[in-house]
């Protein structure tokens, strides 16, 4: 059986892997000591299982391939409580006195909102210090997506979450990234509690498209068609919705979608480009599963024009 560094054996992460699927959880692998799905893993979500003979099957011939939940198949919103990178510091609406890392600020959201610190769930401590993962079930009938902490759309500085077209690493799994390097350990091990009310209001509150530069001549979102604006926002939120190893790809489809409407001139091209741009800000980052300006500013524009050569045929009676 084959061993990490760490001494991480494959058949302890199939063992994780067993334990997720017993409680109902839908797991796929990651390369090994990173977060990242398998290349042959791209459509991941539709992949994870809970078959214990699948698990034992892929697991057990090694290496030591990290665990993944997919949040949506789970019926799982995961809250992710990071800590900031080397370098990083918050913003100037979370520069508040003993606000140092994730956990400090859901603790001031919890106090702004009257409300206890969600500690009765399943929880795990994830590869920095201080950082981890709260399991809860979302509110019925709600799908929720992906939010991100760098986004206006998220909870604040710091707080991730992950549900529909989402993941997040299992319990079980080591992590040795440039960024930070440790295992994910469950630290109560009870069963995911439902998503406090008010917090699924937070993650459900109307959110805008992200508006444009106030130098851009392309006009508003908001003098588009409907069905215009709500490209725009379904596109959009597909990027900002991406997980890590699906970034590009996320992006890539967006600018395409768009560049289709370009293409039928139904949009001006410098919106689709400062939409998706902005869209993909909460992805910018220093390390290899990050993403630079300068890579989504190239995948825009070239999937912008390939769109662009295949355009929409939209029609007054089926504009969408």
């Amino acid at each position: 059986m084959t061993t990490t560094r760490t001494g991480v054996l494959a058949a302890e992460v199939a063992d994780a892997a067993m334990a997720c699927a017993a409680r109902g959880w839908h797991v796929f692998p990651l390369q090994p000591r990173d977060k990242r799905p398998l290349s042959q893993f791209t459509d991941w979500e539709a992949h994870a299982t809970t078959d214990p003979a699948r698990i034992r099957a892929f697991w057990e011939r090694g290496p030591a391939f990290n665990v993944a939940v997919a949040c949506g198949p789970s019926g799982l919103i995961v809250v992710d409580l990071d800590t900031p990178k080397p370098g990083e510091t918050p913003p100037p609406e979370w520069a508040l006195p003993g606000v140092n890392e994730g956990a400090d600020v859901l603790a001031v959201l919890c106090e702004r909102h009257g409300e206890a610190f969600p500690t009765d769930t399943f929880t795990v401590t994830t590869r920095r210090r201080g950082g981890m993962h709260l399991y809860f079930t979302p509110p019925p009938g709600n799908e929720l997506r992906n939010t991100s902490g760098r986004y206006r759309t998220g909870l604040g500085w710091l707080i991730d979450t992950r549900a529909c077209g989402g993941y997040v690493v299992a319990p079980g799994s080591y992590v040795d990234l440039p960024d930070g390097a440790g295992p994910y350990r469950i630290v109560n091990d009870v069963p995911p509690a439902p998503l406090p009310a008010w917090l699924a209001r937070l993650l459900t509150a109307p959110h805008q498209v992200p508006s444009l530069g106030a130098n851009s001549d392309a006009g508003t979102v908001a003098d588009l068609p409907a069905y215009v604006q709500a490209a725009l926002k379904g596109e959009a939120a597909r990027v900002a919705d991406a997980v890590t190893g699906g970034r590009n790809h996320a992006l890539n489809k967006a600018a395409y979608n768009l560049g289709r409407l370009t293409g039928a001139g139904a949009l001006d091209h410098e919106t689709a480009a400062a939409v998706l741009f902005e869209a993909a800000v909460v992805h910018f980052g220093p390390t290899r599963a990050d993403v630079t300006p300068a890579e989504a500013r190239a995948t825009i524009r070239s999937a912008l024009a390939a769109g662009a050569r295949n355009p929409r045929t939209i029609t007054r009676g089926n504009p969408a």
